[in-house]
């Protein structure tokens, strides 16, 4: 890994970068429609290419696909706090998984000392769960939450303020994402952006012929190369 010592200073989105939170998210929703006698078939691959452009994109999808949900309570809010109930759940039962070569890299951004923290709209709540399960997580040593900024990604808000807190003016930043919306909260620092995801976003070519690195997990990394 000797590329991560081209860089001072690495931040990181939480949920599906880091750890498998997404599939949590989405297996949560298919909980609450089970709950309510609806069998949630959208696939999670298509699930992700709807809930990561909007909030009210998915609630929008879901109603349609699924007219008897609505029919059972038309108002959305009620159904996303039996969602968050069922995330809590899933969280506490121990669901929540590293990512591919996530830990790896951990260990060697600690090991080379080089300055780290995690952006993201996740409440503390949530992070205090997973980072109990894992505690590879106390490695890093700075966490910016959801309490912490106002405007979520795409603003860049989180990520300018990751960086005027923990990088000098001459230090390479390099940023990682795993969807489109964040890749654009990144796109408005000085960092380099890096997309790290499997699901097919069909902005995920221009995004490559922008000269922006794309991997499908961390540990598809090459180990010798620079992200340059």
């Amino acid at each position: 890994m000797h590329w991560i010592h081209d860089y001072q200073l690495f931040l990181f989105d939480f949920d599906g970068l880091l750890v498998n939170t997404e599939e949590i998210h989405y297996q949560a929703y298919q909980r609450m429609c089970a709950q309510r006698g609806v069998k949630m078939d959208l696939g999670f691959e298509n699930y992700c290419k709807i809930a990561h452009y909007s909030s009210e994109g998915l609630s929008e999808q879901l109603y349609q696909l699924y007219p008897d949900l609505k029919a059972q309570e038309p108002i959305w809010s009620v159904l996303y706090a039996e969602k968050k109930k069922a995330i809590m759940d899933l969280l506490n039962e121990g669901a929540v998984q590293l990512m591919p070569g996530v830990e790896r890299l951990l260990l060697a951004l600690q090991e080379a000392n080089i300055s780290r923290c995690v952006v993201t709209h996740s409440a503390i709540e949530l992070i205090d769960i997973v980072r109990r399960q894992h505690r590879i997580f106390d490695t890093i040593p700075s966490w910016i939450t959801r309490e912490q900024y106002t405007k979520p990604k795409p603003d860049s808000e989180c990520y300018l303020k990751a960086i005027s807190l923990l990088a000098k003016p001459e230090d390479k930043v390099i940023g990682f994402e795993d969807t489109p919306r964040g890749l654009r909260a990144l796109l408005g620092t000085r960092a380099k952006p890096v997309l790290i995801c499997e699901t097919n976003y069909p902005e995920i070519p221009s995004f490559v012929a922008a000269n922006i690195a794309h991997y499908p997990t961390f540990a598809a990394i090459p180990d010798v190369l620079p992200l340059n």
